[in-house]
């Protein structure tokens, strides 16, 4: 189904303003058209572009200073309408309906996430007279520690690239990465050459809401990296992308055709080097992050120095962290100390 001119209005809002990830605003945007496709369905009222169009249009004019234009004596005529006159009776079905559809309760929290943020919105713009959402609850969900591998296993994983060609030194520069910096998948996609600093042994981040960041280079992803790109120089077929200026701007991982590199690639490549060295095939770029982070605390690293590194805006989201750290010495005192249990 088409959006409506409302719910793209509300996309470029995340893009534009909130400067929410590419990966993010579709995931808003797939619940918000989900959310259409329900109301349509349940109302029996289609989609006329034109329509939607002229309502989206009259509401932006009107306002909500009126009490409530949209909706009229006869009821309203476009879902735009029913989308801005909604209350909780209206979004109560929804979310029963949803959990008719077994949906996960992470996934029920972020389309009731995607709704609170769009009704925020309409609100503050005046689409909406009231925020529906004020009177709905967020389900509960089981808190859940981050998974982490162990540095042996790290190790393995690592290992696993060969190094007789490009795309091999690509794959183990863009493991080291992940483990060496605990950068996001989109983040190390969007790297490009100019954000190296190998004099510095650091790399330039730009983060979640568009935030720079400089975090440090270890020393074994620094080699891989400089190894890829010595093997990317003697290339002709990849060297033709990074020659005279285009080098500033290259994507600084790219494909075999020389263009940057994908999230989902990167997953993929993941999925293989995990199969080779026999680990869990669960794990993924993320998990990295995750273990880049518990080691570091497990080594001694404060917490604030971890939030920083990994680009956190909350403290309280770094600190799961701590619970896992904790866990794992907890774990490890059960089972060496002899008293550590009643026989």
């Amino acid at each position: 189904m088409s959006s409506l001119p409302i719910t793209d209005a509300f996309a470029s809002y995340l893009t534009d303003e909130r400067h929410f990830s590419p990966y993010t605003a579709r995931c808003y945007g797939a619940d918000l058209r989900q959310f259409v496709e329900y109301l349509c369905d349940d109302t029996g009222i289609g989609v006329d572009q034109n329509a939607e169009r002229e309502a989206f249009k009259r509401r932006e004019a009107a306002g909500a200073r009126n009490g409530n234009p949209v909706a009229g004596s006869i009821g309203p005529k476009t879902i735009t309408e029913i989308i801005c006159a909604a209350d909780a009776d209206t979004i109560r079905p929804f979310l029963a309906h949803l959990a008719e559809e077994n949906y996960s309760a992470a996934t029920m929290a972020r389309k009731i996430a995607t709704l609170r943020s769009f009704y925020k919105w309409a609100e503050r713009r005046g689409l909406s007279d009231v925020n529906p959402m004020t009177l709905i609850r967020t389900p509960r969900q089981s808190k859940r520690l981050p998974k982490a591998i162990t540095v042996e296993q790290v190790e393995r994983l690592l290992a696993a690239p060969g190094d007789a060609d490009v795309l091999g030194r690509r794959d183990r520069a863009m493991l080291e990465t992940l483990y060496s910096t605990g950068v996001r998948v989109s983040e190390l996609v969007g790297l490009n050459y100019i954000d190296l600093d190998a004099a510095g042994e650091a790399l330039r981040i730009r983060g979640k809401g568009k935030k720079e960041r400089l975090v440090p280079l270890g020393t074994h992803a620094l080699t891989a990296i400089k190894r890829y790109i010595e093997m990317v120089d003697a290339d002709p077929k990849f060297r033709e992308a990074w020659v005279g200026d285009k080098r500033s701007i290259s994507p600084l991982f790219v494909n075999k055709h020389g263009s940057r590199l994908s999230s989902r690639s990167v997953r993929r490549k993941l999925d293989k080097y995990l199969r080779e060295a026999g680990l869990d095939p669960t794990i993924s770029p993320h998990t990295l992050r995750h273990s880049f982070a518990t080691h570091l605390l497990d080594n001694g690293a404060d917490l604030r120095s971890v939030q920083e590194l990994l680009g956190h805006q909350s403290l309280s989201t770094t600190q799961v962290y701590t619970h896992l750290s904790s866990q794992r010495l907890q774990d490890a005192y059960d089972n060496a100390h002899p008293r550590a249990e009643a026989s």
